[in-house]
């Protein structure tokens, strides 16, 4: 079952209720741009996790049925040994995830906003969870059954969406069990006290037993260490490995081209400096990362975002009907959609040449796999959607 999916319109029901809290209290939780990149990455992980899924759940399903040792009932003691073992070995990734390379690489996308809200939880990798399904292998091994592995792996997921927030400060005594919003700040800081700390999922504990536990202090610096400075959730998903190909080609040791991949994040060899650690943030003069654009295209993206949403849920909820070709066209064009955002919030105009274009994509997409009338229907709307975009683009792109 397609438990993160069908959460989704929960999801946007508590982001609306947390901007509703940020607008009575006068504090300022959210920045338009900030908050369609962080949605189009989430989007963006949907699309790519549906092709995904089929090839990690089949590994999990083949280690299940010819190399499990033991075969656990269903009852409440396997569901609670299921669960702890799925919690630890959640905090084990997330933690490796922080000190190896290529895994950083692949987690990275999910620390990069400069902001703490609700939105942030949805800013996701898109190649996370073809690293951190093999964590999970030795499970199958035990004799979990598939169904409640997914079960549980969700709920762990779902759980850390709400821990995402400034509207909680701490929770009492549940703050010595349980991963909280307080824990979860500290993790996102990009300050050096803060940085590789409380990787918890559900239980605080690990990082207690393990060394990695940091109190909440003042209020962290959120973000990477070296800011993103674009919202394009396609770069944003592969600008760390271009860094590290870059890195590796600069090595002049073979073995240190291989190290790069899997040393700690600022590793580099003695030839190249050396290791190069975090910098604390003047805070004083520390400026978020911001873009300036006309409002009318504030109102463009939003709508175009609103349509986008639509699409990618009727993808998601109807993937197994669509012709296989198709999916992927569909699919590519929805990721296509999400940078074509990004570029209009970079102030791009690029962007604007870029939604007729897709848009007809998405229209010939329409009429091979919906009924005509839908279809009619569908394109009809895009049509409405890219017609405001054309005649800025044709005029304005060849000022970039």
């Amino acid at each position: 079952m397609e438990y993160i999916a069908l959460a989704i319109p929960l999801f946007f029901l508590l982001i609306g209720l947390e901007l509703a809290w940020s607008a009575w209290k006068g504090r300022k939780v959210y920045r338009f741009n900030d908050g369609i990149a962080n949605l189009g990455c989430g989007i963006g992980s949907q699309v790519v996790g549906a092709f995904t899924k089929t090839v990690v759940f089949a590994v999990y399903l083949y280690l299940y049925d010819n190399w499990r040792l033991f075969t656990l009932e269903n009852s409440m003691l396997t569901w609670l040994i299921t669960f702890l073992l799925v919690d630890l070995l959640y905090y084990w990734f997330h933690r490796l995830s922080h000190e190896v390379n290529f895994l950083w690489a692949a987690h990275i996308v999910h620390h990069q906003s400069e902001e703490y809200n609700l939105s942030v939880a949805l800013r996701q990798s898109w190649w996370q969870g073809l690293f951190s399904f093999w964590f999970y292998t030795p499970i199958a091994l035990l004799g979990v059954h598939p169904l409640t592995i997914l079960t549980v792996g969700a709920f762990v997921t779902l759980y850390q969406f709400w821990i995402h927030t400034k509207a909680i400060k701490d929770l009492g005594w549940l703050e010595w069990i349980l991963n909280t919003p307080s824990h979860h700040r500290v993790h996102h800081g990009s300050d050096p006290k803060y940085i590789d700390r409380n990787h918890a999922g559900t239980l605080i504990i690990w990082d207690k037993l393990f060394g990695t536990f940091q109190r909440e202090e003042e209020e962290p610096i959120y973000g990477i260490t070296t800011p993103l400075r674009t919202w394009d959730p396609v770069w944003a998903n592969f600008h760390y490995w271009a860094e590290l190909i870059a890195l590796a080609r600069r090595c002049g040791d073979w073995r240190d081209k291989l190290r790069v991949f899997v040393q700690r994040p600022g590793w580099r060899p003695q030839e190249l400096g050396g290791f190069e650690g975090p910098t604390r943030k003047d805070r004083t003069r520390y400026k978020k990362f911001d873009t300036e654009v006309p409002r009318r295209w504030m109102y463009f993206a939003a709508f175009q975002f609103v349509v986008l949403v639509g699409v990618t849920a009727w993808f998601l909820f109807q993937q197994d009907t669509i012709p296989e070709m198709w999916q992927w066209v569909l699919g590519a064009t929805i990721l296509w959609w999400v940078m074509e955002l990004g570029m209009l919030l970079d102030g791009r105009r690029l962007a604007f040449l870029s939604v007729p274009l897709r848009s007809a994509l998405l229209a010939v997409v329409a009429w091979m796999v919906l009924p005509t009338p839908i279809a009619l229907t569908l394109t009809a709307l895009l049509l409405v959607a890219a017609l405001p975009a054309a005649p800025l683009g044709l005029k304005n792109a060849v000022r970039e």
